[in-house]
């Protein structure tokens, strides 16, 4: 059975991170030179990415033990065999995206949270799906702050047809193919951002573009993600 959560009570981030300024100032820095050293200096462009990754505090969706290596260059562990994605990465696949601020995004692996929090700066409203229930528990109390995202415990891989079409996908595990629910679900003109191919360092990033009717596959880049699991068809 699907579970959804529909977050509520509106928080001002930035006044909560100003309240607790002196316990994050360091982080504020750290988060600073993550931007001007990992982000802007590897070609990401798109001011509101960067606004975007400037913005979300991402020591917070990380586990406590890691809160000091939340800016590095380089994922962290956050349990359950999971992972929270390389800041550029995060910005690579959000700039790809090709995001405005009316648009319906839908992601396919919420994991820490912290992509999503970066795709809710930029989009109109984002639909994210875990399929690991402690994760999806852990991290919706975490993304409470945002009202535009909408979360759901349930198996990805068939992607969430409820709420579609979308104007964006992306996709923040591996499948072995692109499930065939995911181009049903793009709207037409859509965009979807997904790795592709097996559980090891040989996955390549696509960005998918839908034009009438027909599907082009662009390579962006090498990655390495965990797996999708689910039983949706690729």
């Amino acid at each position: 059975m699907n579970q959804d959560i529909i977050t509520k009570k509106p928080v001002n981030m930035k006044e909560e991170k100003d309240k607790n300024g002196e316990k994050h100032s360091g982080f504020k820095e750290a988060r600073d030179l993550m931007v001007s050293s990992q982000i802007i200096t590897r070609g990401i462009k798109d001011e509101r990415v960067i606004a975007a990754m400037q913005t979300v505090p991402r020591e917070i969706f990380v586990p406590a033990e890691y809160s000091s290596s939340a800016y590095e260059d380089r994922p962290l562990p956050i349990g359950m065999g999971q992972t929270i994605s390389q800041p550029y990465i995060v910005a690579l696949m959000t700039e790809s995206l090709e995001l405005s601020r009316d648009m319906k995004v839908l992601e396919i692996g919420t994991g820490s949270g912290y992509q999503s929090a970066v795709l809710a700066e930029i989009a109109k409203e984002v639909y994210s799906v875990e399929i690991n229930k402690e994760l999806f528990n852990r991290t919706g109390k975490i993304l409470a702050s945002y009202p535009n995202i909408k979360l759901s415990n349930h198996d990805g891989s068939t992607g969430w047809e409820r709420y579609s079409p979308y104007d964006r996908i992306i996709v923040t595990a591996a499948p072995s193919d692109i499930p065939e629910a995911y181009y049903g679900q793009l709207k037409e003109g859509g965009i979807m951002v997904i790795p592709v191919g097996p559980s090891s360092w040989s996955q390549e990033l696509y960005k998918i573009i839908k034009t009438a009717g027909r599907i082009k596959r662009v390579k962006i880049c090498e990655v390495a993600f965990v797996p999708l699991t689910g039983k949706g068809r690729w």
